[in-house]
């Protein structure tokens, strides 16, 4: 085995090391856009109106001009480190064989997220004084496309979250 130092390209994502981390969102040209406090629009419970539902016949595919699949892949490398954006990145993920102007306009909204969060950080606090505390939730027809639920769990320590999952 040999170190080849740094990753700089792997499965199409250029990646560059920085400190301030914000490379992603100069590459998408979203490093001057207005920072938003959350991940994803508010879901309709009108299934017509809901921004995740999938494409309509009477809407365009995205050509290969708008960097969906680079966004979506930029974005799913930042989660490892930032999940906080998952569950919206989960549902933009879904729609990356067709993909339309309401799912690129929610990619665009997790970058804003991100550009507001930036300088946001996670704070575990001593160990020996927080205890760990488990939460559970399940969502019935999470997906009403679909007719799936979501369920889901968090571990925290110390106030922290340190493992979660959430399955459809």
């Amino acid at each position: 085995m040999k170190d080849l130092g740094k990753t700089k390209i792997c499965l199409g994502l250029q990646i560059e090391h920085l400190k301030d981390g914000i490379l992603v969102l100069k590459r998408f040209y979203m490093d001057k856009s207005h920072p938003l406090s959350t991940p994803m629009v508010v879901r309709s419970l009108d299934v017509e109106k809901d921004p995740f539902r999938p494409p309509t016949d009477d809407e365009d595919i995205l050509g290969p001009e708008v960097p969906y699949l680079s966004a979506i892949g930029a974005l799913m490398f930042l989660a490892g480190h930032t999940t906080d954006i998952l569950f919206s990145l989960n549902l933009l993920a879904r729609y990356s064989s067709c993909p339309t102007k309401r799912h690129w306009n929610g990619v665009k909204q997790i970058f804003r997220y991100l550009q507001g969060t930036k300088d946001l950080g996670l704070y575990f606090s001593n160990p020996s004084k927080g205890s760990l505390y488990g939460f559970a939730d399940a969502g019935y027809l999470s997906d009403p496309h679909t007719g799936r639920s979501q369920t889901g769990y968090v571990f925290t320590m110390g106030g922290t979250a340190i493992s979660w999952r959430s399955t459809k």
